[in-house]
């Protein structure tokens, strides 16, 4: 029966917007558990179909499906999905499931016991690439589990013919001979293991000989797979070039009817960052405004009040927290990057060991008071397992910005070179959509600004020798540490 209703899988079109080289490719593994019984004189025959969305629109595409396992509430399937994979860009999925009834690919013809969303960097950014979501879409039920695991494949492209054979088996029928089959499973970093191929079943024997299988060998002992924590902070520009926050043509201007620049480029940036955080908890700063009660002037102030705990839940935590200081400080200036980066260096110093790494979201909308000082952050940071974005709204002129960018001459300071290119610059008005499709203007945003980031990421490991190494334990933020305490580098 369910042979016909496998092979009918459908492949869902690549997106041609922006076809780039992928990163990686990427296994998915789907296991459920505790699914609804449909069946009244048996449990469920389970498939699950996996959906995704092209970059820049909200419609669903089927990308494939698994096999159906019979008579089963916990399934373990064995199809895979094979994704490519980009760390700079959201990707949708959706994961629905069904009891299969025929042998009709129709699913509409079968019962419906399920459904999950995630991202696929959701997947890959957690602890050990495992994410378990509780499955919803009917109400009223409690529809069980699914386990989603991701898996970098690797580039081997050989395979191994096996043929296995069994003699003198346990019975376990009251009135035959048992009935055997082999399942495989692989070995993963992390201790668990993975199914990754089973045999037909061979009738009433006890001396069975199955057939001969090939398989990929990457299917049964895959290669590395990189595990390093990202810890991800905001620093906003509240200089008074922004404009009044009241006012229309202020950059900081809090529309009821659409998010200002700001917003939309922490968002953009921030919603697929947040993937790769396991905590979600993110340090939110400010610089360049005098802070209440006294008016003292602060380049590195706590966007939800706290200067002992900065951290906001998730990127609508900081988006909140944001909204909340423009109520409440007074945009000044000037614009000085250095004690922002020199922050978070301070923690990057701390952690060198390649389990951690540190992107700072720079989003200012001017040209900088303290060029030198930053040059000369920056030149040490770049020794530290750290990236910084930054995003320049407005119309001005971002000329000293191209140069902290580094792409083309890499940046000094003092005769000093910095050891790698660690800057990202975009302007915010290269992606503002004529057409007032920021959706796809803002996924076109994060997809440059994060292009780089695992490159420089490779590149401090590589540089340092340092290998993948399995699961690190979750990651719990240090307390805060005060300005002004000197920074740990490799120099």
């Amino acid at each position: 029966m369910n042979n016909s209703f496998m092979n009918m899988a459908s492949i869902g079109d690549f997106d041609p917007l922006n076809q780039s080289i992928p990163a990686t490719k990427v296994e998915i593994t789907v296991s459920c558990r505790n699914l609804l019984d449909r069946d009244t004189f048996s449990k469920s025959d389970p498939i699950c179909v996996l959906y995704t969305q092209g970059m820049g629109n909200k419609e669903w595409r089927e990308f494939g499906r698994t096999e159906v396992i019979d008579n089963t509430l916990n399934p373990d399937f064995v199809r895979k999905f094979i994704l490519d994979y980009f760390f700079e860009e959201r990707q949708n999925l959706r994961f629905d499931l069904y009891d299969v009834d025929s042998k009709s690919a129709n699913l509409s013809k079968h019962d419906f016991l399920g459904q999950a969303y995630c991202t696929l960097g959701e997947v890959v950014g957690s602890l050990g690439s495992r994410s378990e979501k509780a499955l919803g879409g009917i109400q009223g039920k409690k529809c069980g589990t699914i386990i989603v695991k991701a898996e970098e494949l690797s580039n081997c492209r050989e395979s191994v013919m096996m043929q296995f054979c069994g003699n003198k088996l346990d019975k376990k029928d009251f009135f035959g001979r048992s009935d055997p089959y082999l399942i495989f499973y692989r070995s993963n970093e992390d201790s668990t293991f993975t199914i990754c191929h089973k045999t037909e079943v061979v009738k009433n024997t006890l001396n069975p000989v199955w057939q001969a299988f090939k398989i990929p060998v990457r299917a049964l002992c895959n290669g590395d797979y990189d595990r390093t924590q990202i810890n991800f902070t905001v620093a906003i520009d509240f200089t008074a070039s922004n404009g009044n926050p009241a006012q229309p043509t202020s950059l900081h201007y809090m529309s009821p009817y659409q998010l200002n620049a700001y917003a939309m480029a922490l968002k953009a940036v921030g919603e697929i960052i947040q993937d790769y955080d396991s905590d979600k908890m993110f340090p939110a700063l400010g610089f360049g405004a005098k802070l209440p009660p006294d008016g003292r002037i602060s380049h590195e102030f706590a966007l939800n009040g706290n200067p002992q705990n900065p951290y906001c839940t998730g990127i609508d935590g900081v988006m909140e927290a944001y909204y909340q200081s423009l109520k409440s400080v007074q945009l000044y200036g000037p614009t000085n990057f250095s004690p922002i980066i020199n922050h978070v260096a301070r923690y990057a110093s701390s952690v060198k060991d390649g389990s951690q790494y540190f992107v700072l979201l720079i989003i200012t909308d001017g040209v900088i008071s303290d060029m030198a000082q930053t040059k000369e952050s920056i030149v040490n940071a770049a020794c530290l397992p750290m990236s910084i974005i930054i995003v320049g709204v407005g119309p001005a002129e971002f000329d000293a910005m191209e140069e902290l960018d580094g792409d083309e001459i890499r940046i000094s300071s003092r005769g000093r070179y910095a050891e790698r290119d660690i800057v990202q610059f975009v302007p915010f008005r290269d992606y503002v959509d004529r057409t007032g499709n920021h959706i796809l203007s803002m996924a076109r945003l994060a997809k440059d600004v994060l292009a780089e980031i695992p490159d420089q990421f490779l590149s401090y490991m590589r540089t340092r020798g340092i290998k993948p190494a399995p699961a690190p334990p979750p990651y719990t933020p240090p307390p805060y540490t005060p300005p002004g305490l000197p920074i740990q580098t490799d120099i």
